[in-house]
């Protein structure tokens, strides 16, 4: 497998971290005549699966909440590609926080065919900024806690 400058230890090492589970299916629409999957997708597949992953711990109340001040914002987002994926294969997409900034987070993706494995993997800057003057607002404690606790492996 090539070196990707943001997995810093060794791969199965950075596999065995991530802790929520996204599954989807590669539908017609997002392959080309040849039934393979279209390079843009994986980002698709990254939001899916980071706004599961916020909402199970407990991010969707701040944010979407009728009394929101704050917004999650993406500042940047990577994907590098290992494995063809092709129409109709069931990949389930990992997230994990890597990092937590004064206001903003580093997630990692990972997405594992049925046969486990890896067909492409990605990072992303996550940045939380006030609604009203988009500048970045820092992460209370409480969210801190929710960013960096340990889940259980879900569907």
């Amino acid at each position: 497998m090539k070196r990707i400058s943001y997995i810093t230890s060794d791969f199965e090492t950075w596999k065995s971290e991530f802790n929520f589970k996204h599954s989807v299916v590669v539908r017609f629409s997002e392959t080309d005549m040849f039934g393979h999957m279209n390079n843009t997708v994986p980002f698709t597949y990254f939001e899916e699966a980071r706004i599961q992953f916020l909402y199970h711990i407990g991010m969707r109340e701040k944010w979407f909440g009728s009394a929101n001040s704050c917004i999650p914002v993406v500042a940047d987002l990577q994907c590098d590609f290992i494995r063809q994926v092709y129409f109709e294969q069931k990949l389930n997409i990992y997230v994990k926080v890597n990092q937590i900034g004064r206001s903003s987070i580093d997630l990692h993706y990972l997405a594992l065919n049925e046969q486990n494995e890896p067909c492409f993997v990605g990072r992303g800057t996550l940045v939380q900024i006030s609604k009203e003057t988009g500048k970045s607002v820092p992460w209370t404690s409480e969210d801190k806690g929710k960013l960096s606790q340990t889940l259980p492996v879900i569907d």
